[in-house]
């Protein structure tokens, strides 16, 4: 049995240890907000933290988990981080098909947790690691560039 914290509660799984993080989380706990997108770790949709750490979930073994804190999308839902970039990315017109925004919001808030006003060339390096396949990019550069300025303070 693996215990962890998922989203702030303590869970356990005895799902195999070598079972991907990602179908864990879509598969056993229904947080399908993390998203499936190469399998491979290289389009950041299977974004999550671990241990405060950006992380693709897709690269991560179950067996890696046990004691660790685990954070998708759905737990960062309620802050008033998530508010203000889920408001950016409206004004920004940075939501194209979806598919890449959870990942991309994880990583904004890595990005801004560390460098709360960021430059631009530091906003694309900070996102470097996710795809947008509409290649919406310019307009999520200003998502996150507007959720710096507006969330001054709160990063």
């Amino acid at each position: 049995m693996i215990k962890f914290t998922l989203n702030g509660r303590t869970v356990e799984t005895d799902a195999p240890a070598t079972a991907r993080l990602l179908d864990l989380l879509r598969d056993d706990f229904k947080l399908i907000g993390t998203k499936e997108g190469c399998g491979e770790g290289e389009c950041g949709a299977c974004s999550v933290f671990m241990n405060n750490l950006l992380q693709n979930s897709c690269l991560i073994p179950i067996g890696s988990i046990a004691g660790a804190d685990i954070q998708t999308i759905e737990g960062i839902i309620e802050t008033e981080q998530f508010k203000i970039l889920d408001e950016s990315y409206s004004i920004a017109g940075g939501v194209q098909c979806g598919y890449c925004i959870p990942g991309m919001i994880m990583a904004s808030t890595a990005l801004l947790s560390k460098n709360p006003h960021p430059s631009e060339a530091e906003i694309r390096e900070g996102i470097s690691g996710n795809l947008c396949r509409c290649t919406g990019y310019n307009m999520i550069v200003e998502a996150i560039n507007l959720a710096a300025k507006k969330g001054d303070g709160l990063w």
